[in-house]
């Protein structure tokens, strides 16, 4: 069997594109049910649209992961701290909004059965922990990043160092990390998942395709970053249709403070044969 294969069908260069905030919608959808977000609140709503609760938030939630019955929320703290805006990391109950646990963590990824792992990163800090359905702690590895769940957990490392040692990487029970392909990118986007578990990955202008059995391969080389420059782009990856695939850059000018380009390429996905 073949590889993955893409072919650039639009090209586009254009000014301004400063790089977007959190989407509008619900954090997270699962089994008819929404998990909704504003400054200071969270709330669930069912599919007939009736608030099942809602409850006060200490931060600013940004994301929200559903599993069997709980919810974690990673949040941004609305005052500047030693940690950025990291806020706390809840742990609810799905059926009332009751808090179960308190944790710390930047992102996060939904695991079965109530479960969870939960990563940071800075500070000496480059740390997944999984918790149970009660805010145990059961597992923690030295990796972070953006977490794909699915052939067991894998990580496209982000660990903002100079020069990366980021990987794409699988976590193994006990601890154990098994350890693929090097990025160039230290703060590579959040990965696209193809049907076969594959996962494209913007890596400093490049996109590469890195399988279950974390094989790479070079798709496209559409903007090659030099290394020194990587730190004035910010990279997506949006998929439109089932062979539909947008890739954006958005480029900070080096001396002018609000002025951004924006790169921006159409490709055709082509699976294997």
């Amino acid at each position: 069997m073949g590889s993955w294969r893409v072919t650039v069908m639009d090209r586009e260069r254009r000014n301004g594109g400063r790089p977007q905030g959190r989407p509008e919608g619900p954090l997270a959808r699962r089994d008819g049910l929404e998990v909704h977000a504003r400054d200071g609140e969270l709330s669930c709503v069912d599919a007939g649209g009736r608030i099942r609760w809602r409850q006060p938030c200490p931060a600013r939630p940004n994301a929200a992961h559903l599993s069997s019955g709980r919810v974690l929320v990673t949040t941004d703290s609305f005052e500047y701290t030693a940690w950025g805006h990291l806020g706390p990391a809840l742990l609810l109950d799905l059926d009332d909004g009751s808090l179960i646990a308190e944790l710390r963590g930047r992102r996060g990824a939904a695991l079965g059965g109530g479960r969870f792992v939960l990563g940071l990163e800075g500070y000496d800090t480059f740390d997944t922990w999984a918790y149970d359905r009660d805010g145990t702690l059961v597992d923690s590895w030295r990796s972070y990043g953006h977490y794909v769940v699915g052939s067991g957990i894998r990580v496209v490392e982000t660990d903002r160092r100079d020069p990366t040692e980021s990987r794409v990487v699988r976590l193994l029970s006990g601890g154990r990390i098994e350890r693929g392909p090097l990025l160039t990118d230290p703060q590579a986007p959040a990965p696209v998942v193809l049907s076969d578990g594959t996962l494209l990955i913007l890596d400093a202008g490049v996109l590469r395709a890195v399988g279950r059995d974390l094989d790479d391969t070079v798709l496209a080389e559409l903007h090659p970053l030099p290394a020194d420059q990587q730190h004035r782009f910010t990279g997506s990856l949006h998929r439109t249709a089932a062979d539909r695939l947008d890739v954006t850059l958005v480029e900070r000018h080096p001396t002018r403070m609000g002025d951004y380009t924006t790169h921006a390429w159409q490709l055709t996905l082509h699976p294997p044969h």
